[in-house]
């Protein structure tokens, strides 16, 4: 695996790395222009005309990717290898207890109408619910829902729409008895997905699943938005080598949603907490932690919600928002300092996508001069061209002389 030759290429040197993620960056013209193109960008304007450029590629060409899978690449694991269950990464950052008999589902609180003899589903969200709603939901769900067959079953808040949901089984459960269709249909107008097993093996789980659903849409059913749950990401604990293991630095994650914040602690980042949900809070997180790790990922979300949304302008506002951050972020003077997104996830689309997303990195041995914008079309132009996301990692850690030669 390419993890593993880039781990035995790592040098015992430490270099100052920070990734910046902006959630779901890339976009389409919508009508004439994306998102990154409309937007105001003077910092990044400057920064990137000193930058080495590229797109990444997050799984391979055409495949649009969930946000864990493009994560997992952009730390140099190879997703296709290491395919984690959403469940899993949302329990984690909401610090729910896995243990080994533990089945952990993502949920999203959602609105359907009945029609005829159907469930239609109107909004995949529920019109995106307060978390305090979701709260009061959540408490009804664990009144109502302790067992199904035997199996116990525990809800917990996320924010906004989303929840975790815990099976806890009786024995060890085997991946693949597991592997559950997704029920959310990541549309409107057509009916939730049956979560039908995959193979043999997981027939018994999924229906349990089922029943559940039932129980779910039986306690939901009198509430004016949220009548519904969508589930998807059905999957145990994961083992993956940690990120201390590969590169020898130490991590921290700087996070505000709790998907970002499991991810990061599934591969051994520790995650640093931050007073809200604002990029001025993250950055003072960032500086207050600046002495204590070797490598930071900093993650902003609204740029992927926005899009997901279709809110061109909202999105183009954290964009700009970002942009007023990032001169004092460049000010901490760390080796190499890389922006990008997991994915794209255009307005127009209103949905995650499987176009390349813009790539810039920062450091003394930058090949720079190609690129006049941090922009789609700009960065395609820069010498990195093209790539898989997995390789990113190996382009920070050359820029920060980490890399031994290979070979004789």
């Amino acid at each position: 695996m390419m993890h593993q030759l880039r781990s035995s290429l790592v040098k015992n040197k430490k270099s100052k790395i920070l990734l910046l993620v902006l959630d779901g960056v890339g976009g389409l013209p919508f009508p004439k222009l994306t998102e990154l193109e409309a937007a105001k960008t003077p910092t990044l304007d400057k920064f990137v005309k000193k930058s080495e450029t590229g797109a990444h590629t997050p799984i391979i060409s055409g495949i649009t990717p969930g946000s864990g899978s493009a994560h997992l690449a952009l730390f140099g694991y190879d997703p296709l290898s290491y395919d984690i269950g959403r469940g899993v990464l949302e329990a984690l950052g909401l610090d729910v207890h896995i243990g080994e008999k533990d089945l952990l589902i993502r949920g999203n609180f959602a609105s359907v109408k009945r029609i005829g003899s159907k469930d239609i589903v109107t909004d995949r969200r529920a019109g995106r619910i307060s978390t305090k709603i979701n709260n009061r939901l959540v408490d009804l769900l664990n009144s109502k829902i302790k067992k199904i067959d035997q199996v116990g079953v525990k809800f917990v808040s996320g924010l906004d729409h989303r929840f975790v949901c815990k099976l806890s089984f009786k024995k060890k459960l085997d991946p693949q008895e597991c592997m559950i269709i997704d029920t959310d249909p990541e549309e409107i107008g057509v009916e939730p997905v049956l979560p039908n097993h995959i193979n043999r093996k997981s027939s018994p789980v999924s229906k349990i699943v089922i029943k559940l659903i039932a129980e779910l849409k039986k306690v939901l059913k009198d509430e004016k938005k949220a009548n519904f749950a969508l589930l998807r990401g059905f999957s145990v604990y994961p083992e993956i080598p940690k990120f201390k293991e590969l590169y020898n630095l130490e991590a921290a994650s700087i996070v505000t949603y709790p998907m970002y914040k499991g991810i990061s602690k599934l591969v051994g980042m520790n995650p640093l907490t931050v007073k809200d949900l604002s990029i001025k809070e993250q950055v003072s997180t960032l500086k207050n932690e600046y002495k204590n790790y070797d490598f930071f990922y900093f993650h902003i979300k609204k740029t992927d919600s926005y899009g997901e949304d279709g809110n061109y302008k909202g999105k183009i506002k954290i964009i700009e928002d970002f942009d007023k951050h990032l001169k004092n972020i460049m000010k901490l003077n760390f080796d190499v300092v890389c922006i990008t997104g997991d994915h794209s996830t255009p307005s127009k689309m209103k949905s995650h996508s499987w176009h390349p997303v813009p790539v810039m990195i920062n450091s003394k041995n930058s090949f720079y001069g190609t690129s006049n914008r941090f922009t789609e079309k700009e960065c395609i132009k820069g010498n990195l061209g093209l790539f898989e996301g997995k390789s990113l990692m190996n382009y920070i850690l050359a820029h920060a002389d980490m890399l031994a030669k290979f070979g004789a």
